[in-house]
């Protein structure tokens, strides 16, 4: 089955190779979720990136990061966000999560900079 375009995760092909109507049951369920009026957007996408750090899934840290900082969060934000998650996870998934949120976050702002070349001062901050 080739590839399509309108699948952002990489499970998606594979689950729908099998089962098809629980990956569309799947993404209505997913579509409900997106469109809650509250929390607002931004405080949604802060949600959903600390349960990503807990989880250790650095590509969605990176999402939810990009997607926080398209809807206006701020660095400072971001990285307060993440911190919360220390208390009840430990400092390790939290310091691990950092640089994914920081490239997540900077894609947001300009898409196009090449983020492999930039400083690492920014990336402590």
């Amino acid at each position: 089955m080739a590839p399509r375009d309108d699948w952002t995760f990489p499970f998606e092909e594979p689950l729908h190779a099998v089962f098809p109507a629980l990956h569309e049951a799947q993404n209505s369920w997913m579509s409900q979720i997106d469109s809650l009026s509250a929390p607002d957007r931004k405080t949604h996408e802060l949600i959903r990136l600390v349960c990503t750090v807990v989880l250790r899934n650095h590509e969605g840290v990176e999402r939810h990061a990009r997607l926080a900082g398209e809807v206006g969060a701020t660095w400072d934000e971001i990285l307060g966000s993440i911190m919360l998650s220390c208390p009840g996870f430990g400092l390790l998934p939290a310091v691990e999560a950092i640089p994914h949120a920081r490239r997540g976050f900077k894609s947001a702002r300009d898409p196009e900079r090449d983020l492999e070349e930039e400083s690492d001062d920014d990336d402590h901050r």
